[in-house]
């Protein structure tokens, strides 16, 4: 396995949790003005329509896999500053 590789596990793993974090913190605020509510609806809740669920569902998909590509794209850039090498 590369060095570069090694290097970039912890920093993934960190970023990673972090991200998830700051995805679903950046989530909220943005189904606020979106949804005009609080929270947004769970696939589960009754008094909610197919369209608002779905919504929810693929606005937070986007967001959590946005967050993600650029949290890992930036550990990448991280590692290959330290390493020399691109982590891939």
């Amino acid at each position: 396995m590369k060095p570069s590789k090694i290097a970039y596990k912890p920093v993934g793993m960190l970023a990673g949790a972090a991200s998830g974090a700051a995805a679903g913190a950046l989530f909220k605020q943005v189904w606020k003005v979106v949804g005009h509510e609080q929270d947004a609806p769970d696939a589960t809740d009754e008094h909610r329509g197919w369209k608002e669920v779905l919504l929810a569902a693929a606005l937070q998909g986007a967001i959590f896999a946005a967050v993600k590509a650029a949290t890992d794209r930036g550990g990448a850039v991280a590692v290959r500053r330290l390493t020399g090498t691109w982590p891939g």
